[in-house]
């Protein structure tokens, strides 16, 4: 490693203000757009643009091209298989969080696979069911199809049985999210994602680990518990398993036990050597052909009353036109579920695409996740994102891209039509064990708490405010108050941030906080304020408070003694009780005595002080005759740092305006430093200078205005000169 604390740093350069600037150094013309040209350009095609829009719609076709069938087929094969087993095994597990029957599930691991590998832009990413997003869909069917009561007035429920009417919710709704995502694809809003910030997103799903826990227990326990919805929906589930803790079945409870343990250990040991094993144990595979075979030799089902997944059918059911009431009755909750579930799809896509050095496209993974829902929803299939456990065995396991994902789906539809009768006699109670064990990830977030707390705590109470929320008031209005409090924090942010004054670090160019620094200097009569951020309608007189604070008195009042001390001097002078000396005013009489203030024409204390019908000028730093006192000031120079301001709107412009008047008529020099040179157009276009404000406040650096202040002010560069060397 270089030292750079012996090398020299030299420049020699002419100070210069903004215009000197522009004067010596010609800028490029450039033709802006307008409107109509973005508009022709949108809508102008060629071939070269409509090749470009296909390929941009069907990645699979850019992707393909490159395809080394030597060097991957071979991991995709494997990947595919590996994944393809887990696929199956959440599929039905997930399926329990939706309270629809298991089968479901598996469609979930097929149909959204085969579409998203025609359209989607991530090669690793294992799409199907996630365990959050089952949950969510799992409240809405509760709500509309409850365990205990009628279901809601809906038509087409007729005739069917309790789960047929779950799972036409369920697939209307995966449509009507599939239908959002898509329709944000087309409309180009991937974007829309940076709002769900990393913080967010943990307290979020560290929130629904506990939703998806604490809804397990009842599988778990062989308990009959009703599905609840709603804002404390989780108390009144523990509240039913409570109340029938004494009814637990212990052959459900000792069999997830033993599955729980058993999965947790191996999956230890598939983290702490998967360096050395060519791919990790699927333990939970194992776990569940054990399962089946001991559930089916002892027949836990007609013996020991344990609750088993059934009969799986060995074909898909015909595809079905969503209800349009069940969209009426669940675009609220569709529209959070479709956020949630790009957002967490987006974020794990993005990780491996750094990790294997390929870009995707955010618009374009709306609108493959958007048509996997889409078709899904129409075959009755479970709403389908990513989850990250599923997607680490893809990818850990060689698969090199979505030919990987195909092959998993494969997987998916042999078990369907050829062995999925293997798993009938599966206990429920096993895979509540399976998706409670995989819930370690999201759950061990909860250390990140003490981390935040230590570093930032405006995002320690984001991530409790979106937990609290989450777990009290359901998934849905958490995610609501979270993304609210997120976004307060940014306006707070910016609505109050850290203004500072600036010093000089000694024998340097270098300006900082001078709170921060021992070795600093500042300048007689110079104070030097700097806000970073931009300056807008909500945080303007926020700026104008720390400015007048930054100053050390308030120019508006200041202004105002002046004002008021002329209009008494004109009256003595009127009077004969002052007259005009060599030595300035000097009183004749005796102190007169203070009149009431005259309230008529007090705006005129608001206008620069007047001194045309006066026989001298008043030196407002001497002491004042006839005891009139006006509030001294200090500074005769006042540099705002812009560096950090990226814009100003037009309510924030007029109070600029207005706060710097107020300086400049109490006689202090304003300069402006490091300005972005739009927003230096944009005061030119809004007719921001006149008489008092010009526009050679503006100097390109911090340095340069003060050189010039120096120069303009030879007593405090003599001063100056005995503590720091500066270079004109």
């Amino acid at each position: 490693m270089v030292s750079t604390s012996r090398i020299p740093y030299v420049v020699s350069r002419p100070l210069y203000s903004e215009e000197t600037f522009s004067e010596e150094h010609e800028k490029v013309c450039r033709q802006r757009k307008g409107l109509s040209d973005h508009v022709k350009q949108y809508f102008t095609c060629d071939s070269k643009r409509a090749k470009n829009a296909v390929v941009s719609l069907l990645p699979i076709i850019g992707w393909m091209k490159i395809y080394k069938f030597k060097d991957w087929l071979l991991g995709d094969i494997v990947s595919g298989v590996s994944t393809g087993l887990v696929a199956v095994l959440q599929g039905l597990a997930y399926s329990l969080l939706a309270s629809i029957p298991p089968w479901y599930g598996l469609y979930a691991a097929f149909f959204p696979v085969v579409i998203y590998f025609v359209f989607g832009t991530s090669r690793h990413i294992s799409v199907g069911a996630f365990p959050v997003l089952s949950l969510m869909v799992g409240a809405v069917v509760t709500r509309l199809v409850p365990d205990d009561g009628p279901p809601a007035n809906i038509t087409g429920f007729e005739g069917l049985t309790r789960d047929e009417q779950r799972v036409i919710v369920s697939a209307s709704l995966t449509f009507l999210m599939g239908l959002f995502q898509l329709g944000m694809g087309l409309l180009q809003v991937g974007f829309i994602v940076i709002y769900l910030s990393d913080t967010l997103v943990s307290g979020f799903t560290t929130a629904a680990a506990v939703h998806i826990l604490v809804s397990q227990l009842k599988f778990v326990l062989g308990l009959q518990v009703p599905g609840f919805s709603g804002p404390l929906s989780i108390i009144y589930t523990l509240e039913s398993i409570f109340s029938q803790i004494t009814s637990t079945n212990i052959h459900d409870l000792v069999t997830s036990l033993v599955v729980m343990v058993v999965v947790f250990i191996v999956k230890e040991i598939n983290e702490r050597f998967k360096s050395k094993l060519p791919v990790p144990i699927p333990i939970e595979v194992i776990m569940t052909v054990i399962a089946c075979g001991v559930s089916y030799a002892f027949n836990f089902r007609d013996n020991h009353g344990v609750d088993v997944v059934g009969i799986i059918p060995d074909s898909f059911d015909a595809p079905m036109a969503p209800n349009l009431q069940i969209f009426q009755q669940s675009a609220v909750d569709a529209f959070p579920m479709a956020i949630v579930g790009f957002a967490v799809a987006f974020s794990v896509a993005k990780v491996y695409s750094v990790k294997h050095d390929y870009l995707i496209d955010g618009n374009q993974e709306l609108i493959a996740f958007g048509i996997s829902n889409i078709f899904g929803g129409a075959f009755k299939s479970l709403a389908s994102s990513t989850a990250l456990s599923r997607s680490a065995v893809q990818e850990s396991t060689g698969g090199k891209t979505q030919v990987a994902g195909l092959l998993s789906a494969v997987i998916v539809l042999i078990v369907i039509f050829g062995i999925g009768f293997l798993l009938d006699p599966l206990p429920k109670s096993v895979l509540g064990a399976v998706v409670i064990i995989n819930l370690k990830g999201m759950l061990m977030q909860v250390r990140e708490v003490l981390y935040l707390w230590r570093r930032d705590r405006p995002d320690c109470v984001i991530w409790v405010i979106t937990f609290v929320a989450s777990i009290f008031l359901g998934l849905d209005l958490g995610l609501a108050v979270g993304l609210g409090v997120e976004l307060l924090g940014v306006v707070f942010r910016t609505q109050f941030p850290r203004c500072s004054v600036l010093a000089n670090i000694k024998g340097t160019d270098i300006y900082r906080d001078r709170k921060d620094y021992v070795q600093i200097y500042e300048p007689e009569g110079v104070k030097i304020f700097r806000i970073p951020s931009p300056i807008f309608f909500a945080n303007i007189d926020f700026f104008k408070r720390k400015l007048v604070e930054a100053a050390g008195f308030n120019p508006l009042r200041v202004l105002r003694k002046r004002n008021k001390a002329l209009r008494k001097i004109r009256k003595l002078l009127k009077k004969g009780e002052l007259s005009v000396t060599t030595k300035g005013l000097q009183l004749t009489g005796s102190v007169p005595i203070e009149e009431s203030e005259d309230e008529s024409n007090m705006e005129d204390l608001d206008k620069p002080t007047d001194f045309s019908d006066l026989p001298v000028q008043v030196n407002w730093r001497t002491e004042l005759p006839a005891n009139i006192v006006v509030p001294r000031v200090d500074i005769h120079s006042l540099i705002l740092d812009f560096a950090a301001v990226s814009f100003l709107d037009i309510s924030a412009l007029k109070g600029l305006k207005t706060a710097l008047k107020e300086f400049i008529r109490v006689d202090v020099e304003i300069y402006i430093v490091a300005c972005d040179p739009y927003i230096i157009e944009k005061l030119h276009s809004c007719k921001f200078f006149d008489d008092e404000i010009k526009s050679s406040i503006f100097f390109l650096t911090l340095h340069d205005a003060m050189l010039y202040i120096l120069e303009k002010h030879p007593q405090e560069r003599k001063i100056l000169s005995e503590k720091v060397i500066y270079s004109l």
